[in-house]
């Protein structure tokens, strides 16, 4: 707008001047030339100055920045300077002990140690440390799963590659040796309810559990197989997709008195089969092996504030391990 504007004013002007009836009136002529030589350039001048201007402007909007009120003023004297002190801090630790701060290991005690006697130097917090007990899950062995379906015995394939295995440890299974072989009851549906126990034929007690993935989590159907004293739980994948055919990793939790397994679809839904014609006699033998599943301590770090409502109070929790194969600095440094 700026630009248009001036350059029409000075065509203007010059149209005036060209229309004159008489040329007579040199100095006139040169006048006016010289007045819009000089108004072209002010124009000139004045268009470069106007678009400086502008470009400074945008240029100082683009690398101007402005820091974000987050409406705390807790949140805001955070400063990363010190958030990378305790994260070096961590490393450091991490680097010292085995390249780890997972639970149960040097680096995680040591982080421990650093938390507190940071907490208790630099803050005014009421400082307490308390355990808990977890268990060890460590294998003396490859688990050993062997099948008999109508007097045929096979030595079913254990791998840690899921896609090559039919059966796969479950995470804190208790260890087993069946001296003999045991029958197996399916149980109807996904096991997921007392009527589908109380319909399995022959009777889930003192039998080996068979049960397909599906509607409920792998814990409640491990609390229902231990409500009605099963030998030992098998659990299978249910085919329903093809990464859902090969066995899979879980755990059944901290708790867990069961001895258990993984199946792939393929050989639990083969048991299943078999196991609807009694005269089969479809039963297994499990033997797994445990080289430690004792229970270790591991510390918690309360820190409470000396002041403030106690009806109103604002829990802030992480965790201060890391996995096992690393400092855990760049994703769970706390």
């Amino acid at each position: 707008m700026y630009t248009n504007q001036v350059s029409n004013g000075i065509a203007t002007d010059y149209n005036k001047d060209s229309l004159q009836p008489s040329m007579t009136k040199p100095s006139k002529l040169l006048l006016t030339s010289i007045g819009v030589g000089i108004l072209l350039i002010v124009a000139t001048v004045a268009l470069a100055a106007a678009t400086l201007a502008i470009v400074t402007t945008r240029l100082k909007e683009t690398t101007t920045t402005t820091t974000p009120s987050l409406n705390s003023e807790y949140a805001e004297s955070i400063k990363i300077s010190d958030v990378m002190t305790h994260l070096n801090e961590l490393q450091r630790i991490a680097t010292g002990a085995s390249g780890t701060r997972a639970i149960n290991t040097p680096g995680f005690n040591q982080t421990l140690d650093y938390i507190s006697n940071y907490l208790s130097t630099y803050t005014n917090f009421n400082v307490a440390r308390s355990y808990f007990y977890l268990r060890n899950f460590v294998l003396g062995g490859n688990p050993i799963l062997l099948t008999s379906i109508n007097g045929t015995i096979t030595n079913r394939t254990f791998s840690t590659t899921l896609s090559a295995a039919e059966f796969y440890i479950v995470q804190y299974t208790r260890s087993a040796n069946f001296p003999s072989y045991v029958r197996i009851t399916v149980i109807p549906n996904v096991g997921c309810t007392d009527a589908d126990w109380l319909a399995a034929n022959p009777s889930p007690s003192g039998s080996v559990a068979l049960v397909k993935r599906g509607d409920c989590t792998f814990v409640d159907k491990a609390a229902l197989a231990s409500k009605y004293n099963v030998a030992a739980l098998l659990i299978y994948n249910d085919g329903t997709a093809p990464d859902r055919v090969p066995p899979m990793f879980i755990t059944l939790g901290q708790t867990n008195e069961l001895t258990a397994l993984f199946l792939s679809y393929t050989l639990g839904q083969e048991l299943a089969n078999a196991a609807q014609n009694p005269s089969n006699n479809v039963g297994v033998r499990l033997i797994i092996s445990l080289a430690n599943d004792a229970t270790y301590p591991v510390g918690n770090i309360c820190a409470d504030t000396p002041t403030g409502d106690v009806t109103q109070t604002i829990v802030i929790g992480s965790h201060s391990d890391s996995v096992p194969a690393g400092p855990g600095i760049n994703d769970n440094g706390k």
